[in-house]
This record gives C-alpha cells, sequence and structure tokens, in this order.
C-alpha cells in the first residue's frame, strides 16, 4: 500500500511524497523505512523529529518537526492507527467448527451451532455452550456453567460450576472464574485450641456480554449471590476481583489492581493500575481510582482520588506542594531569628 492510498482510505490529508510503500506499523521509535508510526500529541514531538518511518500519522493542526518524508493529517492518529492496523496485521488464527477426539464431554452437554473445542478440554454435566463459540485446549468448564454465543475462552481457562458467562465474552490464558472467595472464621475451641473454620462459597460469578478479561485474573464466586461484572467492562492480566464484587457496565480495571469482597464500582469507572480497594466501599459512577493508591473510602460520582491513602486529586496535588512551602517556611524563619539576633547578612 503507498502513503496516498493510506490517507485516502483513513479520509487524511497527505504531505510529502505520497509514492512511498507502507508495508507495517511501528512506534516513533522502532520504525523503519517502510514502517508508518502516529503522533498523538506534542509530548511525541522529539520522537517525531527523529523517527525513521516513511509516513506519520500526524493530528489535523500539527506543526511540530516531522522526519518522516510523509504525513497525513487526521483528526485522531490513535484511532487512525488502529483503523490502520486491521489493513496490515496477519490474519486472525481461526478456529474450525469441531471437536478434538482428546476433549472429554459429559452426555447431556448442550453445545451449539458451530462451536470448536479444544484438545485436552473438559466440560461437565449440566454446562451449556452459545452458538459459535471457541473453546481453546486445555480448558476446565465445570457443572451447570452456561456461556453465551460468540464467546472465547483460550488455553487453560478455568471457569468453576455454576457460573454465566453472557455473549462474546473473551477470557484469555490463565483466567479463572469462580474460585473460592477469602473467608474464614477463627473458632475457640473448649479445650483452648483455636481452628480456622472455612466459611462456604456457595454464589457463582456473572460476566455480562463483551465482557474481556487479561491473562491471569482472578474472580471470585460470591459468598451467597454473585459477583458480578457488567456489560462491555473490560478487565486487564493479574487482576483479583474478589467474593461479593459488583462492577457495572463499560468500566475497566487495569493490571495487579486488587477489589475486596463486597465493595460496588458503578458504571464507567476505571481502577487504574495496582491500586487497592478495601472491601464493602461503594465507588461512583465515572469515578476513577488512580495508580497504586489504596482507597479505604467511598468514592462520589465522577471524583478521580490519588494517593495512599487516596485523596479527591486537587486534595492529592497539594500535598506534594508541602515539602517546598515548609523549607521556604524554614528559610523565612531562619532570617527573621537572624535579624532578630542583629547578625549581619552573610557578603
Amino acid at each position: 500500500m503507498t502513503v496516498r492510498e493510506l490517507s485516502e482510505r483513513l479520509g487524511g490529508e497527505l504531505s510529502g511524497d505520497g509514492a512511498l510503500e507502507i508495508c507495517a506499523l511501528a512506534s516513533l521509535l522502532e520504525a523503519r523505512p517502510g514502517d508508518v508510526s502516529f503522533v498523538k500529541d506534542a509530548k511525541y514531538a522529539r520522537q517525531a523529529a527523529a523517527t525513521r518511518a516513511s509516513a506519520v500519522l500526524v493530528p489535523a493542526g500539527w506543526q511540530g518537526e516531522c522526519s518522516a518524508p510523509a504525513r497525513i493529517h487526521v483528526k485522531d492518529p490513535d484511532a487512525a492507527c488502529t483503523q490502520a492496523a486491521l489493513w496490515f496485521a496477519p490474519p486472525p488464527v481461526v478456529r474450525a467448527p469441531g471437536i478434538h477426539p482428546t476433549a472429554v464431554i459429559a452426555d447431556d452437554v448442550r453445545l451449539g451451532r458451530d462451536v470448536h473445542v479444544g484438545p485436552w478440554t473438559v466440560i461437565e454435566a449440566g454446562a451449556e455452550i452459545g452458538d459459535g463459540s471457541v473453546i481453546e485446549a486445555q480448558v476446565f468448564i465445570g457443572q451447570r456453567v452456561r456461556l453465551g454465543e460468540g464467546c472465547h475462552l483460550y488455553p487453560q481457562v478455568t471457569v468453576r460450576e455454576g457460573c454465566l458467562l453472557g455473549r462474546r465474552v473473551i477470557l484469555h490464558s490463565g483466567v479463572r472464574v469462580g474460585g473460592d472467595g477469602y473467608g474464614y472464621n477463627p473458632v475457640f475451641k473448649p479445650d483452648g485450641t483455636i481452628a480456622v473454620e472455612k466459611i462456604p462459597q456457595l454464589g457463582i460469578v456473572e460476566l455480562g456480554d463483551d465482557v474481556e478479561i487479561g491473562c491471569n485474573t482472578t474472580i471470585d464466586r460470591a459468598r451467597f449471590g454473585r459477583t458480578r461484572i457488567g456489560n462491555a467492562t473490560k478487565i486487564d492480566n493479574l487482576v483479583q476481583i474478589g467474593h461479593n464484587v459488583q462492577i457495572g457496565d463499560f468500566s475497566g480495571v487495569i493490571a495487579q489492581a486488587g477489589v475486596a469482597g463486597s465493595t460496588r464500582i458503578g458504571s464507567g469507572c476505571l481502577i487504574w493500575a495496582q491500586a487497592g480497594i478495601s472491601g464493602h466501599l461503594t465507588i461512583g459512577d465515572r469515578a476513577q481510582v488512580g495508580p497504586k493508591s489504596g482507597l479505604s473510602k467511598d468514592v462520589p460520582p465522577g471524583e478521580y482520588v490519588l494517593g495512599l491513602p487516596a485523596l479527591p486529586k486537587r486534595e492529592f496535588a497539594s500535598t506534594l506542594l508541602l515539602p517546598r512551602l515548609v523549607e521556604k517556611l524554614k528559610a523565612r524563619v531562619e532570617a527573621l531569628e537572624a535579624r532578630l539576633r542583629g547578625d549581619r547578612p552573610a557578603t
């Protein structure tokens, strides 16, 4: 594909050499001749000025330097790059409908039309698999699990008994849905010894439509009732969701975040990487919890909290200024004390 053809398909405005051939996408720093890259904003201006890419997607009003021999001006370079990636990417892996002979499937399992079941997968009694779903190798699906149509479970996913998955759910490798939540009681016995008694985890996990969950994330089953993840919510790798947590629609939870039991997260929320959220809290719609924050209180709708302990963003920013203010105050006090002593200023 030439740069001119790419510009026309993206509806962009071309400046520079439109006859150059483009064969791949790359970042500004890693790009080589024949690659196309993109500049999201002025923060990447220095990289744009040094890139070896043949073409760069830039914002419509871009005035910065760019070493590429061609530039394509578009309204949203990030979105345009995502669109272009579909034209340069290799074709996706397609799993043909059918059941591998090593799969172990209970007699009463209900398989929809055009389902793929990979090698060494186990599907237990009473499970239902929706039309067009893909179950890759070494997946375990427990008793009475229900998957909607168009789901895709990658290798070594576990979905425990009774859990419900909506339509078009994607679970990446190593995801565990429906393991027991953390629930124990100390028991003091008449002889003076102490035992730790497990609290039965009797509920399930329910995932809404279009949920996607990254590798090695765990979502605990409810103590009773259900742990629920709302429609179109996206969860990153290595996230822990505790029992009875409720997450609304169109929310996001990013890598290594942990949400303790019975917390309610609204719709349109974003939990940033490595945030830790205590149990039994309520996070309002469209709220955000910043990276590495420790949350111990409810968050109102639309609020952005940050820090340890987490504070509203404006309040957190003010705490960063305190050390500087203290140093300035200390210097002023020392100057005043010197004047009171009658010291002469240093020359």
